[in-house]
């Protein structure tokens, strides 16, 4: 895709992985947040910071956070790329349950090469979306966006498509998969309960259900937002 991933370690990579993913969730990436995500000592981030801010992929400063920089941003899409469509392969081709693969293609997206990337890639027919409902980046590094919100910030009476599920938590994807939550399922709102209860959801003629704790790793696409650009 952009070659520059051909130069860095696994641990660079996981490195570069982890800030996206967190200035998508947090915006502002502190180190103790980084450290935690990668289960290191902040020290050892710190250290692996400065070098990437020397390889500029980086953009650090010490007590100020880390960004990711425009080099940086295209390595970690690579490797995301590589992460989505080798779990969509194992879940689609060979079938290994959605629950397993995230685990599976964590090691292997180090590994493969542009070309096998390619062939995959074509073997799918250019998916967009991985098995969890997440966007699977171009070649060019570019993202398909999606109006999306949090299952926890619907309201008894909305109506909405399940469009992701978090993919790090192998006990959350057998839950929302025992619910019949994948992505693509048209969902009504029937009841909320107060005080941070469960939310109770139509699906498919039958009500399940949903912890609030999961709820709150569930996005889902409203229907009057569908075609939209907020992701």
């Amino acid at each position: 895709m952009f070659g520059i991933i051909k130069m860095l370690t696994e641990s660079t990579e996981d490195y570069l992985k982890a800030i996206y993913a967190l200035e998508r969730e947090q915006g502002k990436v502190l180190t103790t947040k980084l450290a935690e995500r990668l289960k290191v000592t902040p020290a050892s981030a710190t250290g692996m910071l400065r070098k990437l801010s020397v390889m500029k992929l980086v953009s650090y400063k010490r007590y100020q956070g880390v960004a990711l920089t425009v080099a940086g941003k295209k390595v970690a899409l690579e490797v995301i790329r590589h992460h989505r469509l080798l779990e969509l392969y194992l879940n689609e081709i060979m079938g290994v349950p959605w629950d397993k693969v995230h685990h599976e293609a964590e090691k292997l997206e180090h590994a493969i090469s542009e070309e096998l990337e390619d062939r995959i890639d074509e073997l799918l027919g250019y998916p967009t979306r991985d098995p969890h409902g997440a966007p699977i980046p171009s070649k060019s590094g570019k993202v398909e966006k999606r109006a999306s919100s949090f299952l926890t910030e619907l309201k008894a009476g909305d109506k909405a498509t399940i469009s992701e599920v978090e993919d790090e938590d192998p006990e959350l994807l057998r839950y929302a998969g025992d619910l019949g939550l994948f992505p693509g399922e048209p969902v009504t709102v029937v009841s909320v309960a107060p005080y941070q209860g469960p939310i109770t959801l139509k699906l498919k003629q039958k009500e399940v259900i949903v912890g609030r704790e999961a709820a709150k790793k569930i996005l889902v696409s409203r229907t009057e937002d569908v075609g939209g650009l907020r992701e």
